[in-house]
């Protein structure tokens, strides 16, 4: 299974903003120099993430973003519906309705899947971070 590249630069922002863990905002040019993107390509990614409340943004020279939940709070899920949406990955293209027995595998491994990204803290990842 693979994300967008977007989700992926998501997820690396969000651990930069918890690892960074200040209250003073993160520039987007500091975080694209971090993450080897384009601030135009990082800020249109950053603004779903203001939009789902994870993070806030300040405007202004010194301004950027930091996080608006207590990143205890913010599960990899979290970050991941923020870019991609809620959407099903898994539709069975045939027209043979709910009771497609391929359906049901792959929707019961997406659920699973799901709780576990859910059960995942990106704190939990920065603290393994800090402690190697």
């Amino acid at each position: 299974m693979k994300y967008s590249q977007a989700t992926d630069y998501a997820l690396h922002a969000m651990l930069y903003l918890v690892t960074a863990a200040s209250d003073k905002p993160v520039g987007v040019q500091l975080l694209a120099e971090k993450l080897g993107v384009s601030q135009t390509y990082l800020s249109k990614m950053m603004t779903k993430l203001v939009k789902a409340g994870l993070i806030q943004s300040a405007p202004g020279a010194n301004g950027g973003y930091r996080l608006r939940r207590k990143s205890e709070d913010i599960s990899f899920l979290d970050i991941i519906h923020a870019i991609e949406g809620t959407a099903s990955l898994f539709e069975c293209s045939l027209d043979h309705g709910s009771e497609c027995l391929i359906q049901q595998v792959v929707i019961d491994a997406e659920r699973q899947m799901e709780q576990y990204l859910k059960n995942k803290k990106i704190a939990d990842l920065a603290k393994t971070m800090k402690t190697e």
